[in-house]
């Protein structure tokens, strides 16, 4: 039995992210005495794990363990997976049905001209079709027996499926990290700036203060201006937001290293990023630190729309 790959980096290759995008394809052959196999997975996005699949008719007994064998590897993503054989010369004790295959040439001649297309028919490829080959009560192959031949083409092809969604989750990591360490340097700004956004107010309330009670004979004590401006420190306090701000950032930046299915965790992160963004723009009532939190916000965006693409 030998085994066929499509071109492909190494499983171990050194740049892998861990990140895994939940789009892309592969592709893997098996061939042996009883024929030959080809598996072809193709994912786009999607929730959860959702499973469409496409197996001619001798080997439809296999479709549950092929798809229990796939469902181990991949965690998220709307996959439609083809499975076919191809038996051997002699391997199947059965007759074409060639009524039935003339009738589905017939059908994709029409198509191919209306459609204006002038590729060939495949005959091998009409073979695959429901009915194509009349087996009687057995065709001479068992499904069983056809299983080792599955099992190793479906093992390719999903080696060659993450390899691409790997490819494409380190780029993905990339774009990633380069936001990570935007929102950490406003969030370095922000921390600096707040320690002054109290004694500011002070400034201002006093001034306006003075220029209000001016020729008015009215009298107002520091200890009444003290407790105003305790009052404004407690309501603009965003100590706390910032330091688990901080920590959101490391845990994701954790959670991206992490080999398994990341995305749903990742999402979780940003969405509490996002609110201790919002806080700390709603209680700091300063124009520099509102500016860091828009792009603050805007980073956030960005990288919501990437990790709603990661497994």
């Amino acid at each position: 039995m030998t085994a066929e790959t499509i071109a492909g980096k190494p499983r171990t290759d050194p740049t892998d992210s861990g990140l895994r995008s939940m789009t892309g394809q592969g592709i893997g052959r098996a061939h042996g005495e009883l024929g030959s196999v080809t598996v072809e997975l193709r994912s786009v996005n999607h929730r959860g794990l959702r499973f469409s699949t496409r197996m001619n008719e001798l080997i439809g007994a296999l479709e549950g363990r092929f798809e229990q064998l796939v469902r181990n590897e991949l965690k998220r993503g709307s996959l439609q997976a083809q499975v076919r054989f191809v038996p051997a010369a002699g391997a199947v004790a059965g007759s074409i049905n060639s009524p039935l295959v003339m009738a589905y040439a017939e059908e994709l001649h029409r198509i191919r001209e209306t459609l204006g297309i002038n590729d060939p028919i495949d005959l091998a490829s009409l073979l695959q079709l429901p009915g194509a080959i009349d087996l009687g009560d057995r065709g001479g192959i068992e499904a069983d027996e056809v299983w080792p031949l599955v099992n190793e083409a479906t093992l390719i092809a999903i080696d060659n499926i993450d390899q691409m969604r790997a490819a494409e989750g380190a780029t993905m990591a990339a774009v990633l990290r380069d936001e990570l360490r935007s929102i950490a340097g406003h969030r370095d700004l922000i921390a600096g700036l707040a320690p002054n956004v109290v004694q500011q107010y002070r400034d201002r309330i006093e001034s306006r203060v003075q220029r209000f009670i001016e020729g008015r004979g009215i009298e107002v004590t520091q200890l009444d201006l003290l407790r105003e401006v305790q009052l404004f420190a407690d309501r603009a306090d965003i100590s706390e937001e910032l330091t688990r701000l901080a920590s959101h950032l490391t845990m994701f930046e954790e959670t991206m290293t992490n080999t398994e299915a990341a995305g749903r965790k990742l999402d979780f992160i940003i969405q509490e990023m996002f609110r201790e963004t919002n806080t700390i723009g709603s209680k700091a009532g300063d124009a520099r630190i509102a500016a860091s939190v828009v792009e603050i916000k805007c980073s956030i965006e960005r990288m919501r729309e990437l990790v709603q693409n990661i497994e």
